[in-house]
């Protein structure tokens, strides 16, 4: 039975359609336009209470049964046991596999997220707000990030040793929008190696397509900002 993949196309949206192609799982899309508010509705909450996309409902869950599943690396991981596909063939290369997946939920797409909200919305917001500390503190974070990447595809094919895993998933749609957060690659061969090796796979390429003509909005959209950057009741 197809999953059921409530989605929007961010990064962390695409880590999740890159893994069904990959994975050869078939799924039902359910847009969830972050930028309307529909991440904030009482439906959507049932299935990811922290308000985020991606979350997916999958109806052939444990034992049969459905299950919800919120927080992107949660649901690579479950994907990954589910199938058998992608989540190392040794119990060391699964160790590997959940650092550098942990590596990417707690660095990468958290300071490679702040990097687009300070260099690429906040100054387009209204009144502006541009502020060279937390541009150049994010900036700078994700190019220290970006130099651990390199040095570990140094010595590997992929990030978590000689196989593609979800680890790759994870951090590749992070990474290839490192023009947006102000990054340079040319002294980063190994990663500019591993880049362009994952996006020329077809299920990558794929995933990454779901939904593209939804992007880019967000920096002309006075409400989407409101929606997204507002401060909202804890």
């Amino acid at each position: 039975m197809p999953i059921d993949l409530h989605y929007w196309p961010t990064p962390n949206g695409w880590k999740i359609t890159i893994a069904l192609e990959e994975m050869g799982l078939p799924y039902n899309l359910h847009l969830v336009d972050i930028g309307a508010g529909d991440q904030f509705k009482p439906d959507f909450l049932k299935i990811a209470p922290n308000n985020r996309m991606p979350a997916i409902v999958d109806p052939d869950g444990p034992d049969g049964a459905p299950i919800s599943i919120f927080e992107s690396g949660a649901i690579l991981q479950y994907l990954a046991r589910k199938t058998g596909q992608f989540g190392g063939p040794t119990e060391r290369d699964r160790i590997a596999i959940d650092q550098w997946l942990m590596w990417q939920m707690g660095g990468v797409g958290p300071m490679a997220g702040q990097a687009h909200h300070f260099l690429k919305y906040a100054p387009s917001m209204e009144p502006p707000q541009d502020l060279p500390y937390a541009k150049d503190r994010y900036r700078n974070e994700t190019g220290r990030l970006y130099g651990v990447l390199d040095r570990q595809l140094a010595e590997n094919e992929y990030v978590a040793g000689d196989f593609y895993s979800i680890a790759d998933m994870a951090i590749w749609p992070w990474a290839s929008l490192w023009e947006g957060q102000q990054q340079t690659i040319e002294d980063k061969p190994h990663m500019a190696r591993w880049l362009e090796a994952v996006g020329s796979r077809p299920a990558v390429q794929k995933g990454r397509a779901v939904a593209s003509e939804k992007r880019n909005r967000i920096q002309t959209d006075r409400k989407a900002q409101e929606v997204l950057f507002g401060k909202r009741p804890t």
